[in-house]
C-alpha cells in the first residue's frame, strides 16, 4: 500500500498564492517570475462584476451597501466641474466695481484666470438686443406678431438727395479739402514711396499681436529725445479696451542723450498715465537696470497664480528694444544694429525661472507724419533714401547752431544747400570735376542724427503742481499684493530724484542746469 503524499503546509507565514498582493514579487531564482503587487491589483479589478440571476438581472453591485440596496448617485451638474451660479444683479454690481477699480493703471487684478472675464467684459459685440424696449411683447412675439417694416433713410428721392448733400458737407467740414482730386493749383500730391510705410505691414502687426497675446506685462520702449512722438496710442487704447488684465510700463530709453532735468520732467508727465522708468541700454555701464528688474519681480509676485510671467517689449523701430533685453541679460542674446528694422520676428529670451522676455519688431501706427518726420524718427534706413538732401532743412531748424558748429565746424550758412556745400568741401566729399557730393553729405548728417551725435530733444511740458499719484482703492485686499504695489511705486518715485547719466561733450553747463519748463512740449530753438 502506497502512502499518499501530504501537501506541504505554509508554516512560514509568508503568502504563496499568485493573487496575493503581499507576496514577494520580481523575477528572482526563488520566486520564478511572480506577479508584482500592481499586477495583482489590476487583475483583481477585472473580477469586480455585479451579481446577476439566471435571467441576467442585476441583484447586487460589487460595492453596493447591504443596508441600502436601492442606492444610486443623485445626478448633479456640480459633479462634472467647478461651476458657480451668480445672480444677474450681483453680476451687474461686480461689473461696475471692476470697471471703476481698473480705471487706474496702478491697480492690479489678481487671479484673473479664476474670474469669468467673458461675463464681466460686457463688450458691445456681446451686448444683447433689447426688443421689448422698442415695442411691446404682443407685437414682437406670439400669434399677433406684426411684420417689421424696414427703416428707410428717406421716404422719397428728394429727401434722399437732401440727406446726401448734408452728409457730404459734414464730411468736408471734418476732413477738409485734402481728399479732393486737386489742390489750389489743380495738381495732386505725389504718392508716398512704400519705403516710408515701414513697420505698418500686416506681417509686422501680426508679430505685434502675437507678443501682446503672449505677454502678461507690456513694456513700451520710448525714445527719450521725443517720447510723445514715439508712443503708440493705438496700442495703449487696445490694451485698455480689450486687455485690461495686462499691465503697461513706459521705458524712457536713451536717457543719456538728454539733460537730467528733461528726463525728470518727462518721468513726472508720463508716470501720471502709466508706471514710467528711465533707462540707458549698455551691457557694461547701464542705468535703470536694477529698477526695471525690481519692478518685473514685483509683477511676478502679483501674478502668483502663474509659474512664470512673460514681458513683451514693443515700440517704434530703432528705439532700443533689443538693446534693453541684452542689458537685462548682460549678454548679446538679440541681434542689434544702429539701423531700423534689424529685428524681423519675435523671439523668447529667458531672464529668470519666473520671468521671460519677448522681443518684438518695430511697429509704426499710421498717422499724419510727413516723410521728414518719419526719417527723423529713425523709421527709414538712411541708405535707402533716394534724395536725402530734402530732409536736411528740418534738421537745421531743430538743432542749435552751436551744436552744429561743434560737430561740423561750420559757423554761418544761408540755407541747407549752402550748409551741405561747405560740409562736402570741408570733409572732402567731392565728385569728378570737384563738384560736391551733396547726397553723401546729407546721409552723413542723417546718420549722425539717428545715432545721437547731434544733440536734440523735446522739452517736457510744465507742471503746475508736483502732484503725487494717489493710490485709489485696491482691487484685492491682500498683504502681498499691497506690498508689491508699494514696492513698484517706491521704485518709480526713487528714479525721479536720481542723477541720470549724460554723455560727455554733448551739452554745455547752461543746458545741463535745471530750468523752468514751458507750458507745452516744444522743440529746442535753432
Amino acid at each position: 500500500m502506497v502512502k499518499k503524499k501530504e501537501k506541504s503546509v505554509n508554516v512560514s507565514g509568508k503568502p504563496k498564492h499568485s493573487l496575493d498582493a503581499n507576496r514577494d514579487g520580481g523575477k528572482t531564482k526563488t520566486s520564478g517570475g511572480a506577479r508584482t503587487a500592481a499586477t495583482v491589483r489590476r487583475l483583481k479589478m477585472y473580477k469586480n462584476r455585479p451579481i446577476r440571476n439566471s435571467k441576467g438581472t442585476i441583484l447586487k453591485h460589487d460595492l453596493q451597501s447591504k443596508e441600502l440596496p436601492c442606492t444610486r448617485i443623485m445626478p448633479d451638474r456640480r459633479w462634472f466641474g467647478n461651476t458657480r451660479v451668480v445672480n444677474q444683479k450681483e453680476l451687474e454690481f461686480f461689473r461696475e466695481e471692476l470697471s471703476t477699480r481698473l480705471s487706474s493703471n496702478y491697480n492690479v487684478l489678481l487671479k484673473e484666470r479664476k474670474l469669468p472675464m467673458s461675463l464681466l467684459n460686457d463688450h458691445q459685440k456681446q451686448a444683447r438686443v433689447h426688443l421689448l424696449d422698442t415695442e411691446p411683447f404682443s407685437d414682437a412675439f406670439g400669434p399677433k406678431t406684426k411684420r417689421k417694416r424696414p427703416k428707410q433713410l428717406a421716404s422719397d428721392y428728394e429727401a434722399l438727395v437732401k440727406k446726401a448733400d448734408g452728409s457730404q458737407d459734414a464730411f468736408v467740414e471734418k476732413h477738409g479739402d485734402s481728399t479732393s482730386e486737386g489742390g489750389e493749383d489743380g495738381f495732386r500730391e505725389l504718392v508716398r514711396h512704400t519705403m516710408f510705410d515701414k513697420g505698418q505691414s500686416k506681417r509686422i502687426w501680426g508679430e505685434l499681436y502675437k507678443v501682446i497675446d503672449s505677454s502678461d506685462v507690456v513694456v513700451q520702449v520710448l525714445d527719450a529725445r521725443d517720447p510723445q512722438g514715439t508712443r503708440c496710442y493705438h496700442l495703449e487704447k487696445h490694451l485698455k479696451e480689450h486687455c485690461k488684465h495686462k499691465h503697461m510700463i513706459l521705458l524712457l530709453n536713451k536717457c543719456d542723450l538728454i539733460p537730467s532735468w528733461a528726463t525728470k520732467g518727462w518721468l513726472r508727465v508720463l508716470s501720471k498715465e502709466y508706471p514710467a522708468l528711465a533707462f540707458h541700454a549698455n551691457i557694461n555701464k547701464s542705468f535703470g537696470k536694477g529698477s526695471l528688474l525690481s519692478v518685473l519681480r514685483q509683477f511676478s509676485r502679483l501674478k502668483s497664480d502663474k509659474q512664470a510671467i512673460s514681458v513683451g517689449f514693443v515700440g517704434y523701430p530703432n528705439v532700443g528694444k533689443s538693446s534693453v533685453i541684452n542689458t537685462l541679460r548682460t549678454k548679446n542674446v538679440c541681434k542689434v544694429a544702429p539701423i531700423p528694422g534689424e529685428t524681423k520676428v519675435w523671439q523668447y529670451i529667458t531672464l529668470t525661472k519666473k520671468i521671460f522676455l519677448i522681443d518684438c519688431p518695430g511697429v509704426v501706427y499710421h498717422n499724419s507724419d510727413t516723410e521728414t518726420d518719419v526719417v527723423l524718427k529713425g523709421v527709414v534706413r538712411v541708405t535707402n533714401l533716394h534724395d536725402a538732401t530734402e530732409h536736411i532743412g528740418e534738421v537745421l531748424k531743430r538743432v542749435k547752431k552751436k551744436h552744429l558748429l561743434r560737430a561740423y565746424k561750420i559757423s554761418e550758412w544761408v540755407d541747407e544747400y549752402d550748409f551741405l556745400l561747405q560740409l562736402c568741401k570741408a570733409s572732402g566729399k567731392l565728385l569728378k570735376g570737384g563738384e560736391p557730393d551733396l547726397m553723401t553729405g546729407a546721409k552723413m548728417i542723417l546718420h549722425d542724427w539717428q545715432r545721437g551725435k547731434i544733440p536734440f530733444f523735446v522739452e517736457p511740458p510744465k507742471q503746475l503742481e508736483d502732484e503725487e499719484i494717489e493710490d485709489k482703492e485696491k482691487t484685492v485686499e491682500d498683504d502681498m499684493a499691497a506690498a508689491a504695489r508699494r514696492a513698484i511705486n517706491n521704485v518709480i518715485s526713487s528714479q525721479k530724484i536720481d542723477d541720470f547719466p549724460v554723455q560727455k561733450d554733448l551739452f554745455d553747463d547752461d543746458e545741463l542746469k535745471e530750468r523752468n519748463l514751458p507750458e507745452s512740449g516744444s522743440e529746442l530753438p535753432a
